[in-house]
């Protein structure tokens, strides 16, 4: 080398000679050496990438086993929401329900007290036959202000839907009446009432007493 770069200063020509040979020799020795898929640099690149993904993998792993327990306590919490709501509901309706019945059946005590004077009222007056009403005037007065009396009765207990059960001549109805006795007459059907011997009373729907009956067999 060092002979070549002498001959160039005495020679010119000779040092174009010398670089020309020493570009083509570079040349000819990165076309001899092409990078290939093998080479060092680009494996480096390829080799990075499952390293980071499997440095990753765990920590998704536990992100998603995370992720199904919160899930399970998101339906558990929202089931008992729902259980809790339906369980309120329920407990509104059962109290107004109550509320409701409280307004209608508060006075069935009272009620019941009340039938025991329409009861007596109602014998005083099947009491009197209808000779002595002829025969006595101030008897027959008093009767009729008995039966003034047992009308208003009857009319109060019909606002406050406290109701007569009088059954004759109907089926007999074990929810509404109580039979006392049983006897065979003619023509009339097995199961008809066929006397009464005090009448039931129901406040709106409930039966408060029964009507005390004898039935046909």
């Amino acid at each position: 080398m060092f002979a070549s770069v002498c001959r160039g200063f005495l020679f010119p020509g000779a040092l174009k000679g010398t670089r020309r040979c020493l570009c083509a020799s570079a040349a000819s020795k990165s076309e001899s050496n092409p990078a290939t898929p093998g080479d060092g640099s680009a494996n480096t690149v390829d080799k990075s990438a499952p390293e980071a993904s499997s440095d990753i993998q765990p920590e998704l792993e536990a992100l998603k086993e995370k992720l199904a327990k919160e899930s399970e306590k998101v339906a558990a919490i929202t089931d008992k929401y729902r259980r809790a709501l339906a369980e309120n509901e329920n407990q509104r309706i059962r109290l107004n329900k109550k509320i409701e019945e409280a307004k209608v059946f508060g006075i069935q005590k009272f009620s019941k007290d009340l039938l025991d004077i329409s009861d007596t009222l109602s014998k005083a007056l099947e009491s009197v036959s209808e000779q002595e009403l002829n025969e006595n005037e101030a008897l027959r007065n008093l009767f009729n202000g008995l039966k003034l009396t047992e009308t208003q009765l009857i009319k109060v207990f019909s606002k406050h839907s406290l109701c007569k059960i009088d059954p004759i001549g109907e089926p007999f109805n074990p929810h509404e009446h109580e039979a006392v006795f049983y006897q065979p007459m003619e023509g009339k059907s097995t199961g008809t009432v066929i006397n009464v011997q005090k009448v039931g009373f129901k406040l709106d729907d409930r039966v408060i007493r029964p009507a005390i009956v004898g039935v046909a067999k």
